[in-house]
């Protein structure tokens, strides 16, 4: 598609307003569009996701250029990203310092619209091999954490991510941002409880909570004696659910579960934050599993 010859320089123009307005959900809802931000983002979904994108904005720099000549991005990894969009369907519109800034102040020179109905998953849409991992998060609730955890997920291998319940909106700029591209390796879904539990006995995982103490009469197990128990034995999926940020899991949740497992600690901390202990129990458990091939 073609680099649109004029350079937008009116940050009160329409179609920059309804860019801007992207950071709101409901105005994200109501135009089906939602912004990928910043060069790693961008060029993760370029290319994973290029047909989800139908508009690149990218800053130029201010003057410089000699008459006739096209305007040039501010960096040239923008400018690569500009050049390896050109093949597929991306309209490319150059915009000025002010118009960035109005359309995002976390661009970096470059922003991405992308078709919001088309990053929607469906549960029976994502096939799950023998073994799979699934990481699910229940009422996650901070942007930067949910991004941290999706791309948590993504490095250590797991088959998909589930938000469980009442989380933060999974297309919100600062999650798409904060997931570094990694939104776009691997589905993520969104459930209610009553969905999740249902979804996992079909497809028959092994729900696994992440909880510090379990229940009464139910402890949780340390991490690494559940796996020296053979309990990941490469045929059953396993889904890994972790609670909310402030509360971890109510005890209705824990009720439900097969198992609950903890990271034992060895100095003298109570606990660790969602994002480490996400990052920690799904690495451990793909290192054992990839061990076990060996």
């Amino acid at each position: 598609m073609p680099i649109h010859s004029g350079i937008i320089d009116n940050p009160k123009a329409d179609r920059i307003r309804k860019v801007s307005d992207l950071s709101s959900r409901k105005r994200r809802e109501e135009y089906g569009r939602f912004c990928i931000e910043g060069p790693q983002a961008v060029r993760e979904a370029i290319a994973y996701r290029p047909e989800i994108i139908g508009d690149l904005f990218v800053e130029v720099r201010a003057g410089g250029q000699a008459q006739g000549e096209q305007a040039r991005p501010l960096s040239t990894v923008v400018e690569r990203l500009e050049a390896d969009s050109q093949a597929y369907d991306i309209y490319v519109h150059h915009v000025t310092s002010r118009v960035m800034q109005r359309i995002s102040t976390d661009s970096q020179g470059i922003v991405a619209v992308a078709d919001l109905a088309a990053m929607r998953v469906d549960a029976e849409d994502v096939p799950l091999a023998e073994g799979a991992t699934v990481a699910a998060f229940w009422q996650i609730r901070d942007p930067g954490n949910a991004g941290t955890v999706i791309r948590a997920a993504d490095a250590a291998g797991c088959d998909a991510v589930v938000f469980v319940d009442d989380c933060v909106d999974v297309l919100n700029p600062k999650v798409v941002r904060s997931s570094v591209g990694s939104l776009f390796h691997i589905p993520v879904l969104t459930m209610s409880t009553r969905e999740f539990m249902q979804w996992t006995k079909s497809i028959h995982a092994k729900v696994v909570a992440a909880d510090v103490y379990g229940l009464e009469g139910r402890p949780a197990m340390p991490l690494p004696e559940y796996i020296q128990q053979g309990e990941l034995d490469g045929v059953q999926p396993h889904a890994f659910l972790f609670g909310n940020e402030a509360r971890g899991l109510p005890e209705s949740i824990l009720k439900q579960v097969d198992r609950s497992v903890c990271i034992p600690m060895y100095g003298k901390a109570e606990s660790l934050n969602l994002a480490t202990s996400a990052a920690i129990l799904l690495h451990t458990v793909a290192m054992s599993s990839h061990i076990e091939r060996i």
